[in-house]
């Protein structure tokens, strides 16, 4: 898939409405995490350069209705301080004084506009609502992948509506590392796929059954798979009504030229909290009162030996409950790992907010992390994501 970026499109002068994703942590009108926000100063930065008046817009949490606790307003005094100019704010994202706002831009001002989802026509893709914000543009691009698989009045409504559309940066650099791992991967190909739930992950790990040469299972949903085998797992979690899903990707793996690893021991704990007895046991002997955490020593040495001479790596979703260190060790080497197979030229993506977070918290690299969870998710599933409908090259 190729989109048609931001520098195709004529800016210099025009008003141009970017949707961003500045979803971001705020404590006590603080931003505490930046890293959603600097994922969108290439593109900003270029419209201002190119002298556009920049408008942008985002969402911030889930309000219902007006709420001052989730304005956007610590986001602009934050953006000012990353691009070093005064960024204005508007504190609503539609109306009359929001349209005087926009036409008084000179040429690389930049205005935020208020949290979108204040009005819950945003997320209905409202046509009234999409029309409003289309008074404030010339120009439509699109930076937020992680909001790309929602229909909603900023990504899909509005974009209807104003002929020049393009993708921003960070949209393109997604969609072609994205777009690489399904239409020509190098091989040998590894997924490692881990977190909570199997249901989250069934449209992945089907979409990808005979066409990666290896598969390597982790994380929490590893238990329903072992309960669809008949194996006892204890107090571990698992998903009673993914058990006839977790056989038949089983049986349908087993058909095809590929290795499909699930871990062949875990570690246990007493209770899910730092400092409890923990120990290793072989998948079959999981005993009752304990919960698994991680996967075990063995486990870790096969899957860490499976990834050697892989060429191309995607990874979503940790091995165990990293968040508490003596549940992490599982997770860390395969942050280690994956850091040194990137550093040796593999090309390694890393989705999911979750997965982030476990390469962060180890230091870790990837050539690409992805910044939509959801989004990757759904896209690397085969499905269709409404926002790029806009933005393709023609």
């Amino acid at each position: 898939m190729k989109l048609k970026s931001v520098e195709k499109v004529d800016v210099k002068g025009k008003r141009v409405l970017v949707r961003v994703d500045f979803n971001v942590p705020v404590k006590d009108g603080e931003v505490t995490d930046t890293t959603r926000i600097e994922a969108a100063l290439p593109t900003i930065k270029y419209l201002i350069d190119h002298g556009a008046k920049v408008i942008l817009m985002s969402h911030l949490g889930r309000p219902k209705g007006k709420d001052p606790a989730l304005t956007l307003e610590p986001v602009a005094e934050k953006l000012s301080e990353l691009l070093g100019k005064k960024v204005g704010f508007t504190g609503d994202c539609v109306g009359g004084e929001v349209e005087k706002r926009v036409n008084e831009l000179a040429e690389g001002d930049v205005l935020l506009l208020e949290n979108l989802r204040f009005y819950s026509e945003e997320k209905k893709n409202d046509p009234e609502f999409s029309e409003k914000l289309s008074r404030l543009a010339d120009v439509y691009v699109n930076d937020a992948f992680g909001t790309a698989h929602r229909a909603h009045a900023s990504t899909y409504g509005v974009a209807s509506l104003i002929k020049e559309r393009a993708a921003g940066f960070l949209m393109v650099k997604e969609i072609e590392a994205l777009s690489k791992l399904i239409e020509n991967p190098e091989r040998p190909f590894a997924i490692i796929i881990g977190g909570a739930k199997v249901s989250t992950k069934v449209p992945l790990i089907e979409n990808f059954l005979g066409k990666v040469d290896k598969l390597i299972v982790g994380g929490g949903m590893i238990f329903t798979f072992y309960k669809s085998q008949g194996l006892g797992i204890g107090n571990s979690i698992y998903e009673e009504d993914m058990i006839e899903k977790a056989k038949e990707i089983l049986a349908r793996a087993g058909t095809f030229d590929m290795d499909f690893l699930l871990p062949v021991d875990v570690m246990v704990a007493r209770e899910i909290k730092e400092g409890t007895e923990t120990m290793d046991v072989p998948r079959e002997e999981i005993p009752d009162g304990w919960a698994g955490v991680d996967i075990g020593g063995n486990s870790r040495r096969i899957f860490v030996g499976a990834l050697d001479g892989v060429k191309t790596i995607f990874w979503n979703g940790p091995m165990g409950i990293f968040e508490i260190d003596d549940f992490a060790e599982g997770s860390r080497v395969i942050a280690e790992k994956v850091t040194h197979l990137t550093d040796k030229g593999v090309f390694t993506v890393v989705g999911g907010g979750d997965t982030i977070a476990c390469l962060n918290k180890f230091n870790g690299r990837a050539a690409h992390v992805s910044t939509g969870g959801g989004a990757s998710l759904e896209f690397l599933s085969g499905k269709k994501l409404p926002a790029l409908e806009w933005l393709e090259e023609v």
